[in-house]
């Protein structure tokens, strides 16, 4: 009788020594999955200053843009930003960590798109992240990138 009581308390120790490390695991792994979770909500904000304007009057187009097949056709997101003492200021929140590029134009005469000439070279101050310009075309997406990981200031000066 002795033996079997011996071997059954022994039975229940090991279950209890199993059931401990099963719930220490299953902690972990909770723990592990929230705090990955956590990291991939981190949003962010960039700033865009922009300078360099002739006249107060009209507004500034902003584009953001996450990827070099969207560059400079369709924005991630856009903000029109009211120019004040030659300056404008845009603001994009909630962004994920990534690459991303910023151009801009200034609509001096406020009639709510780029003016071009008859080949299509802009008449209104425009600029691009990392005073990215272009040769015998548009800017390129590879010399506005920019890395988001943190909050950041953009600055972009038209011309």
């Amino acid at each position: 009788m002795y033996t079997l009581l011996n071997h059954l308390i022994f039975e229940r120790y090991l279950k209890i020594k199993i059931m401990k490390k099963v719930l220490l695991t299953c902690a972990l792994l909770l723990i592990a999955v929230v705090s990955i979770q956590a990291q991939e909500k981190e949003s962010h904000t960039v700033t865009v200053t922009i300078s360099g304007m002739n006249v107060d009057n009209g507004n500034v187009y902003v584009g953001l843009y996450n990827s070099e097949a969207t560059f400079l056709a369709t924005p991630y997101k856009g903000a029109i930003a009211k120019v004040s003492d030659k300056k404008a200021t845009a603001t994009f929140r909630d962004l994920s960590k990534g690459v991303y590029a910023v151009s801009v134009y200034h609509d001096e005469n406020n009639n709510k798109k780029m003016d071009t000439n008859f080949i299509g070279i802009p008449k209104e101050p425009i600029g691009c992240s990392n005073g990215a310009k272009g040769f015998m075309g548009p800017p390129k997406y590879k010399n506005a990138k920019f890395k988001v990981n943190k909050n950041m200031v953009i600055p972009v000066e038209v011309e």
